[in-house]
């Protein structure tokens, strides 16, 4: 039987059609997919630690993402099985804009502590952390927003900010990074010394971690190097994320340096040379 024209033309519409659909629906799935980061990922009845988990799948297994709430993803496995997952647990290369220079990104500092929080006691008991996280914070984001970079503070004056909502706002707005500002304290004065610096995700925030603590080195305090450090503001963060320990707050060498401006600003250059050359490595 011979086709007629306009069945014809009616096919090869309805082949279109399917073709767009079918490359709508890869976009989609390409766009809202994300790759589990650990082994044995629970897949949970809600967002949060405190639901059940119903299944578990393992590393590296591709993830539909459903929805988001709480910096929880809902997503479905390749077998068809529904959960929630922590965002800070997976991967998702599409939420995360490739940057090569300072002018490109979007930076989250947090001066730690603030408002109720006072954050560690100074060795002569009168100066508080919040004090110096935050004048630290403010150097870094006057020389970032000199260099035509997107800061975003998660707090610009001595305010209360709980912990969770310090990598919410990364995580909301998608930053390129996230550091976190602090001032060590050892269980006894005068005990330790020294700068250190701390991720938690490694496939994400090691490479930030090495390029900033490589500029730490010429400082007064010693360099304490990398450390892996189990801090909500870090470890709940799906982007890369630093906290930085500039010193002990407790020791009367290094409080000399905290409350110093020149040592201020020693380190907010460090920081910026350092974030500077990690974009530069991005591709």
């Amino acid at each position: 039987m011979q086709l007629k024209p306009k069945n014809w033309t009616g096919l090869i519409a309805g082949l279109i059609i399917l073709l767009i659909a079918g490359g709508l629906l890869w976009t989609f799935t390409q766009r809202h997919a994300v790759t589990a980061t650990v082994s044995n990922l629970n897949l949970r009845q809600g967002p949060g630690l405190n639901y059940t988990a119903t299944h578990k799948v393992k590393k590296n297994s591709r993830l539909t993402i459903l929805g988001e709430k709480n910096n929880w993803y809902h997503v479905r496995d390749s077998q068809n099985h529904f959960g929630w997952v922590a965002s800070w647990l997976v991967d998702h290369p599409g939420h995360l804009k490739t940057v090569t220079n300072l002018a490109e990104a979007t930076i989250v500092l947090d001066p730690g502590h603030g408002g109720s929080d006072s954050g560690a006691l100074s060795i002569d008991q009168k100066h508080d952390e919040k004090t110096y996280t935050l004048e630290l914070a403010q150097r870094v984001a006057k020389a970032l927003r000199a260099k035509g970079t997107h800061v975003i503070m998660t707090r610009s004056t001595d305010k209360t900010v709980s912990l969770a909502d310090r990598p919410a706002l990364a995580n909301d707005h998608q930053a390129n990074a996230f550091i976190s500002f602090h001032f060590d304290s050892s269980p006894t004065d005068n005990l330790a010394s020294g700068a250190t610096t701390y991720y938690y995700h490694r496939q994400s925030s090691y490479a930030l971690a090495q390029a900033v603590n490589g500029e730490m080195n010429d400082l007064p305090l010693t360099n304490r190097g990398i450390r892996f450090g189990n801090f909500e503001v870090i470890r709940d963060n799906s982007r890369p994320a630093l906290l930085l320990e500039m010193g002990y707050i407790n020791t009367k060498k290094d409080f000399s340096d905290i409350h110093s401006a020149v040592y201020q600003q020693a380190v907010a250059d460090r920081v910026v040379k350092g974030l500077a050359q990690y974009f530069k490595t991005q591709h």
